[in-house]
C-alpha cells in the first residue's frame, strides 16, 4: 500500500488550482474579439492593483511598527541579545511601507500629470499667465 503524504497533496493542490486557472485564463483570451478588448480587459484588472497594494502596505506598515516596539522591549530585557540596530530598522521599514501609498499617488501625479493627459513643459505654460 502507497502511503500518501502532505507534500503530494499540496502539489496536486498547486497543480489543479494552477490548470483550472490557465484553462480559464485561456478561455477568457480565446473568446475575445480582438486585441483591443484583450487590452482593455487586462487595464481594468491592472487597475485593480493600486489599491490592493495600498491596503497591503498599510497592513504590513502597521505590523512593522508593532514589532519594532515589540523588539525595543526585547533589547531593553537584555541588550545583548538584541542589537538595537533591529528594532531601529523595523520601525524604519514600518514608516516607509506607511508614507508608499501618499508617494506613489504623488510620483504618478509628478509623470503623468494630474489630468491624467501628461505634465506641461515649460514652453506651454509661458502664456498662460497672460
Amino acid at each position: 500500500m502507497h502511503k500518501w503524504n502532505k507534500s503530494k497533496s499540496v502539489k496536486l493542490a498547486m497543480g489543479l488550482g494552477l490548470s483550472s486557472l490557465l484553462l480559464l485564463w485561456g478561455t477568457e483570451v480565446m473568446a475575445a474579439e480582438d486585441l483591443k478588448t484583450v487590452v482593455e480587459r487586462l487595464k481594468e484588472q491592472i487597475e485593480t492593483l493600486g489599491p490592493l497594494l495600498a491596503i497591503v502596505s498599510y497592513v504590513a506598515g502597521i505590523g512593522f511598527l508593532i514589532a519594532g516596539i515589540v523588539q525595543f522591549k526585547a533589547h531593553k530585557d537584555n541588550p545583548a541579545q538584541v542589537p538595537l540596530s533591529k528594532p531601529m530598522v523595523y520601525l524604519g521599514v514600518g514608516a516607509a511601507l506607511l508614507f508608499l501609498p501618499s508617494l506613489m499617488s504623488t510620483a504618478g501625479e509628478t509623470i503623468f500629470g494630474s489630468s491624467g493627459q501628461g505634465a506641461k513643459s515649460g514652453a506651454d505654460t509661458i502664456g498662460d499667465d497672460l
